[in-house]
């Protein structure tokens, strides 16, 4: 990866939808070639996928919560079956496999504090080999980024 790509990178990070002749004409390149680094930059998995960034408050999703979560076992299936429910909960939009006193870390997003105590009570607990949850709710977002410092 050039200085082109790194280019390249920063300016789709800030805007994904920029234009193909926009971004070439930004990162000082003709179309067909920017098109082709862009393509080799997407097979090569370094852009996993373009993205529409909602926000949370004006959707009604005001409430996050960064749970800490211990487990009974460590086995295999345990993890494994952890690990597919926390993927298959929407309102769990980040999960984090963790060293320390946690297993697992992760950011739930909900409208209230009601709707992450029913959550908690007939899901999250519910979770192969859950042993303990530790929630911490958010009073303000500080920052919130997708950019990756290149």
């Amino acid at each position: 990866m050039d200085d082109t790509d790194l280019k390249i990178l920063r300016i789709l990070q800030t805007d994904s939808a920029i234009s193909i002749v926009d971004l070439a004409l930004q990162v000082g390149l003709s179309h067909t070639p920017c098109w082709r680094r862009v393509k080799a930059l997407e097979e090569s998995g370094a852009i996993r996928c373009r993205a529409v960034l909602l926000d949370p408050a004006v959707m009604g999703l005001g409430v996050n919560v960064l749970a800490n979560i211990k487990l009974k076992a460590h086995d295999e299936a345990t993890l494994e079956g952890f690990e597919q429910a926390a993927r298959d909960r929407p309102e769990i939009v980040e999960c984090f496999t963790m060293g320390g006193e946690s297993d697992y870390a992760v950011r739930i997003v909900v409208r209230s504090i009601d709707e992450y105590e029913r959550l908690l009570k007939k899901v999250l607990l519910h979770f192969p080999g859950v042993a303990a949850i530790n929630s911490h709710f958010a009073l303000k977002c500080v920052k919130n980024t997708t950019r990756l410092p290149i």
